[in-house]
């Protein structure tokens, strides 16, 4: 083998794929183009604003080319089968790769999956491991082929979920594990022209779906410890939310479970320290709050401003 440089096409869009695109670009691949998905309108004004990869690779001086589908467009499939890259490398881009985009590089494309594969398939894994009390995530890096993250297993490494990690921790941590992990299986390409890929037991996988607003919805029949993983699985998006008597939602930004034995109908606010009873009497204790166009607040600003009032119900 002649062990030669990569020529790399770099697919992503959020923050967690910028660490395995710096990771690239700090190699001896070379990078030629960069996908990412288009810039889209955001905050209060709505100005168009530029992915985090798309910045990067800018910044970087790369090409970067954002088609809003792959599938539909049969020039920018054309354009992409055009670039004769080695490998795609793909880590989060949020758009269907048809066939002959998969098929298009010498190597085909890999993918940086958020999950210790099989076990979540789909768009939302680092958040439905924590719902799911999961005890341990991963990286796991794997050849593309047209199945949802079915592909063959390349390599994978672990990470410890905490009892207290949220979404965000985690996330932090599988993206940075992503960026360490990319550059030693492009290595191995570049001198083996292969790498060593085992096939996924279908018979282990669970689905992790797109994540909606309603998935944020407590249910205080669920124990302290459920609800607890919700709200470090759901912050800060779509949110955890409850109702109060007279109809006004709240965020639930922080909480934790305690020993407390509670006893009463759930969701009922039990005393002055915030104190909520779930089911199987747990009770979970609310740390901090949003009220609805309001502004984070400490549980005991909540309860002194009148927002809460001891016994009330949430729904």
């Amino acid at each position: 083998m002649t062990d030669q440089p990569l020529r790399v096409i770099f697919m992503g869009t959020p923050d967690f794929s910028v660490s395995a695109l710096q990771a690239v670009l700090d190699s001896r691949h070379t990078v030629i183009c960069v996908y990412t998905q288009p810039p889209r309108p955001k905050g209060r004004g709505q100005q168009l604003q530029k992915s985090p990869v798309h910045l990067l690779a800018e910044a970087a001086g790369i090409e970067v080319r954002h088609p809003k589908s792959l599938r539909k467009d049969a020039d920018a499939r054309q354009a992409l089968i055009d670039l004769k890259a080695d490998v795609a490398v793909v880590a989060a881009y949020g758009l269907i790769l048809p066939k002959d985009v998969l098929d298009a590089p010498r190597y085909g494309c890999i993918n940086i999956h958020a999950s210790l594969l099989p076990r979540w398939r789909g768009a939302s894994p680092i958040q439905r491991s924590i719902l799911a009390g999961d005890e341990m995530s991963g990286i796991t890096v794997m050849q593309m082929e047209e199945g949802l993250d079915t592909g063959p297993m390349i390599a994978k490494e672990s990470v410890v979920i905490g009892h207290a990690m949220t979404t965000t921790e985690l996330h932090d941590a599988l993206s940075a594990i992503g960026g360490r992990m990319i550059v030693p299986v492009l290595d191995t390409l570049a001198r083996d022209g292969r790498v060593e890929a085992e096939i996924q037991d279908d018979s282990l996988t669970c689905y992790a779906p797109m994540l909606t607003k309603e998935d944020g919805r407590v249910d205080w029949t669920k124990t302290a410890a459920e609800i607890d993983r919700q709200v470090r699985a759901l912050n800060p998006w779509p949110g955890v939310w409850a109702v109060t008597p007279d109809g006004k939602r709240f965020k639930i930004l922080q909480a934790v479970p305690v020993a407390d034995i509670a006893e009463g109908s759930p969701g009922t606010l039990q005393d002055k320290r915030g104190l909520v009873i779930c089911g199987d009497g747990t009770a979970l204790k609310l740390l901090k709050i949003q009220p609805d166009n309001g502004k984070p607040m400490d549980i005991a600003a909540a309860l002194n401003g009148g927002i809460f009032i001891k016994g009330m119900i949430f729904s």
